[in-house]
């Protein structure tokens, strides 16, 4: 197991979301296309910070809205509220949500938002023709944890067609591949 993946999912959330906010930070075309084909820059942060508040939202737990509008600071205003919420005495709660089913409040963050995160940071990265300093263990963890279920993925319309990853492909571009990303896009 890597140092990421045997980290709490506290101090996961906060090295995947501060790795994020460096992509964000360095991004300077927001409207450049990212390997999402119908995603620009800003609407890999859009993703995340519209989608998990609704997640969220459904087990009956609030988070703030967050627009897009400027993306780093609607980065820096999510996580913000996102590490609150994984600092609390509310994380080791059960959080039941309608599809998902009952976990505690930390680990349906950890399992659904902090690897989506993780997922998005290379979506941004490419987007800008940089490849993101991703923890190449965890990233291998995730391919494996995600490979298991791939009917389930395939099936959910959310992630693309698996594509071939070279041979000689890092974890991180593996894991890219899986989730239908082109690993050859910003080279």
């Amino acid at each position: 197991m890597s140092a990421l993946g045997e980290a709490s999912p506290a101090e996961r959330h906060r090295i995947v979301a501060a790795g994020f906010a460096r992509e964000a930070a360095a991004t300077a075309d927001w409207t450049a296309q990212t390997p999402v084909p119908e995603w620009n820059a800003r609407d890999v942060v859009a993703h995340l910070v519209e989608w998990f508040p609704s997640f969220m939202a459904a087990g009956h737990v609030v988070l703030p809205a967050v627009t897009a509008d400027d993306p780093v600071d609607a980065w820096a205003q999510q996580t913000a509220s996102v590490q609150a919420l994984l600092d609390g005495d509310e994380a080791g709660r059960d959080f039941t949500h309608p599809y998902v089913g009952t976990s505690l409040l930390r680990d349906a963050v950890d399992r659904f938002y902090t690897a989506d995160v993780f997922m998005h940071t290379w979506d941004l990265a490419q987007a800008n023709g940089r490849r993101p300093d991703l923890d190449r263990g965890f990233a291998a963890e995730l391919l494996a944890g995600l490979s298991s279920m791939e009917e389930v993925l395939r099936s959910s319309g959310q992630y693309g067609p698996a594509r071939q990853a070279p041979t000689d492909a890092d974890p991180v571009v593996a894991l890219a591949a899986f989730i239908g990303r082109n690993p050859e896009f910003a080279r």
